[in-house]
């Protein structure tokens, strides 16, 4: 009797973070997901908005646009990424990745690129970019989700 390979068991498992970790969610807004929607956490955030007409409701309830929770949901969604956390999540939106698939089909190389340009243009310093090892880091990890 032939066993089949099983699929491998990714290692790296989802980080969920309070919601009040997320960049630029106002302490209102944070307090509006909690009370109205019971969203503490950046788990129960990409659960209640997972798919347009969900990210509609949220907006129409909290009284915010489709545009302000899809960029949450965005950001909740990186920041699963261990070595993203709630750190890096909004760089890695600002720097034009939206999801963990987009991250993992990124070129490292190519993605070290437009943080750096990212942050000399909006920091006027190179110093305070991620290294390329950190990088390929998120990269890897993303591919394994």
């Amino acid at each position: 009797m032939a066993i089949s390979p099983s699929k491998p068991q990714s290692s790296i498992s989802a980080c969920d973070w309070p919601i009040s970790q997320l960049p630029g969610l106002t302490s209102s807004n944070q307090k509006l997901l909690s009370e109205k929607c019971e969203i503490t956490t950046t788990a129960e955030l990409l659960k209640k908005g997972r798919t347009q007409a969900q990210k509609m409701m949220l907006a129409n309830l909290l009284q915010t646009t489709l545009r302000e929770v899809s960029k949450w949901v965005a950001m909740a969604d990186l920041a699963r990424i261990p070595s993203v956390g709630c750190q890096y999540c909004g760089l890695l939106l600002h720097a034009g990745i939206g999801s963990v698939t987009q991250l993992a089909q990124m070129p490292v190389h190519r993605l070290h690129q437009q943080i750096l340009r990212l942050h000399v243009i909006t920091m006027q310093r190179r110093d305070l970019c991620p290294s390329v090892a950190l990088v390929q880091r998120w990269v890897r990890e993303a591919q394994s989700f």
